[in-house]
C-alpha cells in the first residue's frame, strides 16, 4: 500500500517523507567505530592509482593516527582545516580524522585557482591546510607558495603570511620536502599512543549537530558561501541515499565523482561507512577508461555519476572488453539524463536499479530520489520523491503553496538544512527562512509526489555537472581593465549540458580578443567558469528597468551556433 507521507497535501505541492527509520544520534567518528567493529576485516576502501586498500579497522586507525598529529600540531576543537586535493586516500583520512576531534574540515575545490583559493581560506579563516603537490594543470604548492611567499623561509607550523593572515599550517603530501611545509606521512608517523588516546577522548565529547564540514557552493552574487553541515546533517542523508538505493554492506561501490563534493563524500564515503560496504576510488579524476577497469578489476556491484560520465564509458572503444555484470545500482545525478542513456545504463551496463537524486550542498545533499522499482519514464521526467524525515513545498513569488502539477520555488526544511553560511549572516537569512531552505530551483509535485526540476529562479547553468553561477564568473571579469560590461548565461551544449557563454561590452577604445578574456580568466577561476563562447557587442540588451535580457542573449547564441530546434 502506498505510504500516505509521500503524497501531496490537500491538493497542494507539499510533502513531508516517511518518519522511519528514526534519525541517527552518532557522529561521524562514532560511525566509523560501529563500522570498524563490526567488520573489521572487510574492505572499507581501494584506491585504484595508488594501490591502497584498508580494511575498516585499518582506515579507523590510519585516520585517528592523523587526529592525533592534528592535535600535535595545536589544532583544537572548531578550528578550520581545508583539504585541496582530488580523489586520494589522504582525503579520506581527513574526512574521518577531523571529524574525530571536532576539527571543521572545508572542501577546496581542486579546480580552484588563486583568486577562489585565496577567498575560501580567509572567509572561514583555515588554520592549516592539507594539500596535494599538484593536480592535472594546477601546481597547488607553488599557488600557496605565490599567496604565502613567507613560506619559503618560516618554519613549518608557523606561517605568517600577509595574503592569508588566519594559515599557519601547510601539510603536504608526500615525501618530497618543501621549505615552511610539513610532510603529511612524517606527521602521522610521529603521532603516538597518547595522542591518539587523546583524539579518541574527545570524539567522545563531540555532539551530533556540532558543526564539521564547510563546503562552498558559489552565489548567485558575489564571491561563493560556505555551507556549514553538521554530523546530523550528513551522516543522516547518506543513511537515507543509502536506503533510497538499496546499498548493503555486501555492495562495492565506485566512486568517480569527486570526494570535494558532496556526491563523493557523503553520497560515496558516508554512504559505505553507516552501511560496511566497500568504497572503490578509480583515479584521482574522472577517466572513463580507468572507471570501467576499476568496474571490472573490483567487481563493482554500483557506480555514482552524472550523465556525462556514464556517456563517456559508454561510448569508449574499448568498452566491450569489460565485465560490468556486477553491477545493479547507483545513482545519476546533477543533470537530466536522456532516455536513451538511461536505456544504456539499464541494459549495457546491467544497471537496472540505477536511481536519480537530487538535492543541493545546502541540504547535505539530497532531498528527492527515485526508487529501483519506478518505471524508467519516471526515472528520467523526474528525480523521484521526498526522502525520510524531509518536508518539500513548491511555493510562488508570494510564497504560496502552489496546487499540484504548478511550477514554482522548491523549499526544504528538516534535518538535511545546513547550519549556514559561514560567516554570512545576511546571504543565510535570504536562503533560510523558518527553517525552510529556499534553493532557487524551479519545481513541480505531481499527484504522486514525484518532482520535476524545471528550471532555476535565477540563472545558474550546470556545465557537466558543475554549478556555474553567472553573477560571480561577471565580477571577475569587471576586473579586466578593458571591459565595460558584461553578461554570463549558458547555452545548450552536446557533451557538457551546457557551456559558459559571455557578451562583453568594450571600454572606449579599448581592445580585446576572445582568447584574450580566457587567458585571462586562467589560474585565477575554475576551468569550467571560463566562457567557452566570448561575444563582443555594442550594448546589452536591458529592460525599461534596466534588467539584462539574458533570454535574447540566450536565444540570439543559440541561432548563431546552430543549436536552434528544428521547426
Amino acid at each position: 500500500m502506498e505510504s500516505l507521507a509521500l503524497l501531496p497535501l490537500n491538493g497542494l505541492s507539499h510533502v513531508r517523507g516517511e518518519q522511519a527509520p528514526p534519525l541517527s544520534d552518532k557522529t561521524i567518528a562514532q560511525w566509523l567505530d560501529h563500522t570498524a567493529a563490526r567488520w573489521p576485516g572487510h574492505t572499507a576502501c581501494v584506491f585504484s592509482d595508488s594501490g591502497v586498500r584498508w580494511t575498516w579497522a585499518q582506515l579507523r586507525d590510519e585516520a585517528d593516527r592523523l587526529a592525533g598529529a592534528l592535535l600535535q600540531r595545536g589544532l583544537t576543537r572548531g578550528d578550520r582545516v581545508g583539504i585541496w586535493s582530488p580523489n586520494r586516500s589522504e582525503w579520506i583520512l581527513a574526512q574521518y580524522a577531523t571529524a574525530r576531534i571536532g576539527v571543521v574540515l572545508v572542501n577546496i575545490n581542486p579546480a580552484y585557482r588563486l583568486a577562489e583559493l585565496e577567498y575560501a581560506l580567509n572567509k572561514v579563516a583555515c588554520k592549516a591546510i592539507i594539500s596535494a603537490p599538484a593536480f592535472k594543470t594546477s601546481a597547488y604548492l607553488q599557488m600557496l607558495q605565490t599567496l604565502a611567499p613567507e613560506l619559503l623561509h618560516c618554519a613549518p607550523g608557523q606561517l605568517e603570511a600577509k595574503r592569508l593572515p588566519h594559515l599557519r599550517c601547510v601539510i603536504r603530501m608526500g615525501d618530497e620536502r618543501t621549505p615552511g611545509m610539513f610532510n603529511l606521512p612524517a606527521l602521522m608517523a610521529g603521532s603516538d599512543a597518547p595522542a591518539v588516546a587523546k583524539a579518541r577522548k574527545i570524539g567522545d565529547t563531540l555532539t551530533c549537530h556540532d558543526p564539521i564540514n564547510i563546503q562552498f557552493t558559489s552565489g548567485t552574487t558575489g564571491q561563493p558561501k560556505g555551507a556549514t553541515l553538521s554530523h546530523h546533517n550528513i551522516v543522516n542523508n547518506a543513511i537515507s541515499v543509502a536506503g533510497a538505493m538499496g546499498f548493503t554492506q555486501g555492495d562495492r561501490l565506485c566512486i568517480p565523482v569527486p570526494l570535494y563534493h558532496c556526491f563523493g563524500m557523503v553520497m560515496g564515503s558516508l554512504v559505505c561507512t553507516v552501511t560496511g560496504g566497500t568504497m572503490i576510488f578509480p583515479g584521482e579524476g574522472f577517466d572513463p577508461l580507468a572507471t570501467l577497469q576499476a568496474l571490472h578489476d573490483e567487481r563493482c556491484t554500483a557506480l555514482h555519476g552524472v550523465p556525462t560520465m556514464f556517456i563517456a564509458q559508454l561510448d569508449h572503444p574499448e568498452f566491450k572488453r569489460f565485465d560490468l555484470s556486477g553491477l545493479r545500482k547507483g545513482i545519476m545525478a546533477g543533470s537530466p539524463c536522456p532516455v536513451e542513456v538511461m536505456k544504456r545504463v539499464n541494459v549495457d551496463m546491467h544497471m537496472r536499479d540505477v536511481t536519480i537524486a537530487y538535492g543541493m550542498t545546502e541540504t547535505s545533499p539530497v532531498s528527492f530520489q527515485s526508487a529501483p522499482s519506478d518505471p524508467l519514464h519516471l526515472r528520467v521526467s523526474t528525480v523521484g520523491r521526498v526522502l525520510p524525515h524531509l518536508e518539500v513545498k513548491v511555493i510562488d513569488a508570494a510564497g504560496a503553496t502552489v496546487p499540484v502539477g504548478q511550477p514554482g520555488e522548491l523549499c526544504t526544511r528538516g534535518y538535511s538544512v545546513m547550519r549556514g553560511y559561514w560567516g554570512d549572516d545576511e546571504r543565510t537569512a535570504e536562503t533560510l527562512r523558518d527553517g525552510w531552505m529556499h534553493t532557487g530551483d524551479l519545481g513541480t509535485l505531481d499527484a504522486e509526489g514525484y518532482c520535476s526540476v524545471v528550471g532555476r529562479v535565477k540563472d545558474m547553468l550546470i556545465r557537466g555537472g558543475e554549478n556555474v553561477y553567472p553573477r560571480e564568473v561577471e565580477e571577475f571579469l569587471f576586473r579586466h581593465p578593458a571591459i565595460a560590461q558584461v553578461q554570463v548565461f549558458g547555452v545548450p551544449d552536446p557533451k557538457y549540458g551546457e557551456e559558459v557563454c559571455a557578451w562583453v561590452v568594450l571600454k572606449p577604445g579599448a581592445s580585446a580578443t576572445a582568447d584574450e578574456v580566457r587567458e585571462f580568466c586562467r589560474d585565477q577561476i575554475a576551468h569550467y567558469k571560463v566562457p567557452r563562447h566570448v561575444r563582443f557587442v555594442s550594448e546589452i540588451p536591458m529592460t525599461v528597468t534596466g534588467k539584462a535580457q539574458k533570454f535574447l542573449m540566450r536565444e540570439a547564441m543559440v541561432a548563431e551556433l546552430g543549436l536552434a530546434p528544428k521547426a
